[in-house]
């Protein structure tokens, strides 16, 4: 997910068989990862995919190109990691999600922060009482990947980058009964291939009795902070997910 993540992978690779697919035609780049990985280099998933007797495949895609790879990869039993978003549309994604249950492959989407130590300290801390409130949100500058600007290929912020934030209120508080969900638009008409919204607020009611609030935007000229606030009787927990802190 990344060159950052190269030493990591290539140690939790040692001594596994290695296949992998480049969709990249730079021929440096692909060298450079064969050498790093060593392994068998694919251009085609499909020919990958029939050609190789495989445990498990990590399909990191942007949004706009997954398509039938998770699907092609559950017909054949691999199992699979899938960056996140699984797809641009709850259509599809839902379509997705119910092959995998079916098939009963181990499948996981990248939700990183579910691993983290500090969000599993304050899951144990929500444990020993009762939620009342959250506050969420992801406040960045504009990415300067074309793609990302476009909603048709990102799917905007709330599906590409505030999707982290909703996926761990949903793992400390629980399910969502209802949302409500405003937006604001016009700050960014000077961007070339913008079609995002600037900002959006989503207020949400859980199961739990809970309440909270999301908030995002992509306007900032320098900095970046998401994180996540939970309010109890009693307590106050801050997780400070961009500079990895946890207040208690």
């Amino acid at each position: 997910m990344g060159t950052g993540k190269t030493l990591v992978g290539k140690e939790l690779a040692k001594g596994l068989k290695m296949s992998y697919l480049d969709t990249d035609k730079l021929i440096e780049n692909r060298e450079k990862m064969t050498k790093i990985w060593g392994g068998k280099l694919y251009t085609d998933y499909q020919e990958m995919l029939d050609k190789e007797s495989l445990d498990a495949v990590y399909i990191c895609l942007p949004p706009f190109a997954h398509t039938d790879q998770e699907i092609l990869a559950v017909e054949k039993g691999i199992n699979l990691f899938v960056e996140k978003p699984l797809a641009l549309d709850l259509k599809n994604a839902c379509q997705i999600s119910k092959i995998i249950e079916e098939s009963g492959v181990i499948s996981s989407v990248g939700y990183l922060y579910r691993y983290s130590d500090i969000v599993n300290r304050a899951k144990e801390e929500v444990s020993q009482g009762k939620i009342a409130l959250i506050l969420g949100h992801y406040l960045c500058p504009m990415p300067s990947t074309r793609w990302w600007r476009n909603k048709n290929e990102s799917g905007g912020q709330i599906v590409e980058q505030t999707t982290h934030i909703f996926d761990l209120a949903r793992y400390l508080v629980g399910e969502v009964n209802t949302i409500y969900g405003q937006r604001s638009r016009g700050l960014m008409e000077d961007v070339e291939n913008y079609s995002l919204d600037d900002a959006s607020c989503i207020n949400l009611h859980f199961q739990s009795g809970a309440v909270g609030s999301i908030s995002s935007a992509c306007t900032l000229k320098r900095g970046r902070d998401w994180g996540i606030n939970l309010i109890g009787k009693g307590f106050r927990i801050d997780l400070l997910l961009s500079s990895h802190l946890l207040i208690i």
